[in-house]
């Protein structure tokens, strides 16, 4: 797949096809679509953009830091901030990318920073002639290569937590705990900017654009529908990982209490044991048996009495409460 070059500009044919042309060159009103892609990275895109007929608020939002999803319309044209899952090699999907777009009806302004696979579709696509032809199409088949990307991200979520609930009563605790931690911190970043993305959708299936044909806002609609699905996935996986972790919190507690219950039994067996023994062995005169040679027979006897006692005291209350 072929990533557009830093700093380019295309010009799309009805042909769903795209011939390079030079950025100097590029005019506003040409009757074909003008494709500008942009890396924010690069001094010559900042350039360029500064000496752009662009308004300064559309320059300073394709340029702005942290942006989340966002769409605004301006004079004919609309201004875009969407987010894609993160599949650069050694990346964390969840680590969302930005594009950011300044489309109007016979150009369009794309800028991003790291690479966007939705992009490369694009690029893909116009090499085979199945390229966007106008600003619509190009809207929309940027709109659904973002949110496809996001599927298989959210299936190999879905599939995770499968996993580790079918796993939570076998493998460690910390283990499947730590695991946990980190699907509820990607989902968290996940939902974070697809939640604010599905509003941005529906606001653009109703903008008032001129270049937006019904066709159009039916693929926004669908996937603004497919944004609301992932969503609620997210929500759901959400769900379900609380629930393994609660039920890692009760096997836990759970654990806990039979120690301390078999502490208790402990300490209520030798407590008494080492009350007696205890008492006997307190260095002043008048302790019984000291000149008896069996004595420490019958104290141990004794002891052992009370030990008997005692086990089969507890288990009469252990099979009481049991059958309750």
């Amino acid at each position: 797949m072929n990533q557009p070059p830093s700093v380019s500009a295309q010009l799309l044919n009805k042909s769903g096809r795209a011939t390079p042309i030079p950025l100097e060159s590029v005019a506003q009103n040409s009757e074909s679509l003008i494709w500008i892609h942009l890396d924010r990275g690069s001094d010559d895109a900042e350039k360029w953009l500064q000496n752009s007929d662009l308004d300064e608020f559309v320059i300073e939002a394709l340029y702005a830091e942290g942006v989340r999803p966002r769409c605004q319309s301006h004079n004919e044209g609309l201004l875009v901030v969407l987010r894609g899952v993160n599949l650069n090699p050694e990346s964390d999907p969840d680590d969302m990318v930005s594009i950011r777009a300044w489309i109007e009806e016979n150009r369009v302004i794309t800028v991003r920073q790291r690479r966007i696979m939705a992009l490369t579709d694009i690029q893909d696509r116009l090499q085979r002639g199945k390229g966007p032809t106008n600003a619509g199409e190009f809207l929309t088949q940027l709109v659904e290569g973002l949110s496809d990307k996001m599927v298989d991200v959210l299936d190999s979520l879905d599939d995770t937590v499968d996993d580790l609930e079918e796993r939570v009563l076998e493998q460690p605790k910390k283990l499947i705990s730590n695991r946990i931690s980190e699907i509820r911190r990607q989902i968290i970043r996940l939902r974070r900017h697809m939640a604010p993305q599905r509003e941005v959708l529906i606001k653009l299936q109703n903008e008032k654009i001129a270049w937006l044909n019904e066709e159009n806002r039916l693929d926004l609609r669908e996937a603004a529908e497919s944004m609301t699905r992932y969503v609620e996935d997210l929500d759901s996986a959400k769900e379900r990982a609380a629930i393994i972790q609660d039920s890692l919190e009760n096997r836990s507690n759970a654990q806990m209490n039979r120690t301390m219950y078999l502490l208790s039994i402990i300490t209520a067996v030798f407590l008494p044991l080492g009350f007696i023994t205890g008492l006997l062995g307190i260095n002043v005169g008048g302790i019984p048996g000291t000149k008896n040679p069996n004595a420490f027979a019958i104290v141990c006897g004794a002891l052992l009495g009370l030990f008997c006692v005692q086990i089969v005291l507890i288990y009469l209350i252990y099979r009481q409460n049991k059958t309750k």
